[in-house]
Formats: structure tokens, C-alpha cells, sequence
């Protein structure tokens, strides 16, 4: 289980004025500013559940998969990932996590595949069985065999992140960490990944926690998500309950002469708005929706937690 109490961590900076009279008043004393990167959030995940971590640059969804990580410590509080705190960095700890960062590379680029994944072996001691049938099992549902030969260079963005994915897992971690597993991949690409995490994750039954700012990776493959918006949690639930936090508004997708726009409207107020947009502008076309999943996930972020 990972259990996460009042969690927080602050980051220190120093602030310089611009300018000559900035840099000498600098040299003399030098301001700090704090920035609160989480606010005391409280977070609980049991074994097998997938939780989506949503929020704008800056919220705080990677400092917390940091934490989680052992990367880095916490200002306050207090977190047991399978029992232990992440950042004392425990071997029993780290043999059973993985933290896959779509932009970084764990596998050396000039060695195939399969050279960096025996060496992964031993450093994870990876008794022989266990090595093949993950190796097996990995590549087949990825479908990069005949790839594993390669020198990673030669390979595709895609077939990278794959490698990556496989290097990650050879250990069968029991906890994931996923920052933006599927970043600059195309259509394709990204279709493939989410379909392997969602039949890895229904395999082994890990405890998963993804960030993305694709909205499809959301909604595939995690049924709970919590929104994070400048250091705290403002929605934790199920991703099936979203629509409900605006179940009374509808959206207007409006089409004029000069510009295309969306409003979200109360629908006591809708008779109305639609007749103002009229009188305004010259309307080329305009729809009457429920709000969209990622319409209400962005208005919480932007605005916080919203109901009518």
C-alpha cells in the first residue's frame, strides 16, 4: 500500500533584483523566496489500483512522484510505500519500484537491448527463470522481438520507449511510477503503450501512478484520478464522477464571423446566453454540449474546485 499523510515539501530560491544595483545589493544579502511545491496533501493507493496524477506545469504532480521515488525528501510529513519511507533509499525498497520518465533513458544507446537488460539482471539479481519469462513475456506484448538485437540508436521513438518500458519492469516492481510514459510518441506509438500498461497492469496487478498531460492516457487506463493545482489535491475520485462536478452546466461551442469560442453556462441561464451571443455577434453555427471530461479537468485546474 502506499500511504501518504500530510505530505509536504518546500523549495528555496534566491530572489536577485535586476540590474547593477540588483547584483551588488546581492553580493551584501542575499533574499530567499519559498516556494510551497506541496501543501500537506494526504494520499492512500492499494495494491493493483492505477491513480491518473493530473495537473498544470508546476502544481506539484512530479515533486510527489519524486517523493514517492526517493528522490527527494519532503519538508513535513510522512509517507510508507510497501512500509518503507522512499527516501532512505532501502535496497528492499528499490528492488521492488520503478520510475519510468518518458524523457529519460535508463538503457545505454550504443548497446543493444538485450546488453543493458543483463546487466539490469545483476544489479536487480534477477534469478535466471524469472529473467527469461519476463524478457518473453515483455517483448512478445510489446512486440519488439526482433528489436532486441538492435543498438538502441537505431531504433525508433516508439520502439525506444518499448526498450524503456521493458528495462523498467524486468524486475516486476510492485509499485510504478509513470511520468509521461508516452511524450513526443505519435498515434501509433502511444496506443501501443497504453494498451501494454493496461494488460500489464491487469497481469501483475501493480500499484501504478500516472502523470500525463494527454488526456487519452487518462481516461484509458485510470479509472481514479486526483487534480492537482498549486501544491494541493482538489478532486480525488473516480474519473467516471468528473462529469458530475458540472452535471448543471452545459457548454455553447460557438461559431462566428470572426472567431470560434466555448462557454460554459448554467442551464437555468442558457435561453438567455444564447440570445445574447445573437444580439452580439453574427453566428455562423453553434452546438449545445455536456461538458467534455477535459473541459471540467481543465477548469478545475485553472480555477479550482467548481459545482453549480
Amino acid at each position: 500500500m502506499i500511504q501518504v499523510t500530510n505530505l509536504s515539501k518546500s523549495f528555496s530560491s534566491h530572489v536577485k533584483e535586476p540590474g547593477l544595483k540588483g547584483s551588488l545589493k546581492a553580493l551584501v544579502k542575499r533574499e530567499k523566496k519559498i516556494k510551497e511545491a506541496l501543501k500537506s496533501v494526504t494520499l492512500k493507493i492499494d495494491q493493483g489500483e492505477i491513480v491518473g496524477l493530473i495537473g498544470a506545469n508546476g502544481a506539484g504532480k512530479t515533486t510527489l512522484v519524486k517523493i514517492l521515488a526517493g528522490i527527494v525528501h519532503p519538508t513535513a510529513g510522512d509517507v510508507s510505500v510497501l512500509g518503507y519511507r522512499p527516501w532512505e533509499r532501502d535496497n528492499g525498497y528499490r528492488k521492488q519500484m520503478s520510475l519510468i520518465m518518458g524523457q529519460k533513458n535508463q538503457v545505454w544507446w550504443d548497446l543493444p537491448a538485450l546488453d543493458s537488460f543483463l546487466l539490469l539482471k545483476e544489479i536487480y539479481q534477477i534469478d535466471d527463470a524469472t529473467y527469461k519469462q519476463s524478457i518473453e513475456f515483455l517483448a512478445d506484448t510489446l512486440m519488439v522481438k526482433d528489436q532486441l538485437k538492435t543498438q538502441v540508436r537505431k531504433l525508433s521513438l516508439g520502439e525506444r520507449m518499448k526498450i524503456e518500458l521493458m528495462a523498467a519492469l524486468l524486475h516486476r516492481p510492485k509499485v510504478i511510477f509513470l511520468d509521461e510514459p508516452t511524450i513526443g510518441l505519435d498515434i501509433s506509438a502511444q496506443k501501443a503503450v497504453r494498451k501494454f500498461l493496461r494488460d500489464y497492469q491487469k497481469e501483475w496487478q501493480p500499484m501504478t501512478i500516472l502523470t500525463s498531460h494527454y488526456m487519452e492516457d487518462i481516461k484509458e487506463l485510470c479509472p481514479r484520478v486526483v487534480i492537482i493545482k498549486e501544491g494541493e489535491f482538489v478532486y480525488d475520485g473516480a474519473l467516471s464522477d468528473i462529469q458530475k462536478l458540472l452535471g448543471d452546466e452545459k457548454v455553447l461551442s460557438v461559431t462566428t464571423a470572426e472567431k470560434t469560442f466555448k462557454v460554459n453556462v448554467p442551464r437555468l441561464e442558457l435561453a438567455r446566453k444564447t440570445q445574447e451571443i445573437f444580439e452580439k455577434d453574427e453566428v455562423l453555427d453553434l452546438n449545445i454540449m455536456d461538458p467534455s471530461v477535459e473541459d471540467i479537468i481543465e477548469s478545475i485546474m485553472r480555477h479550482g474546485m467548481k459545482r453549480s
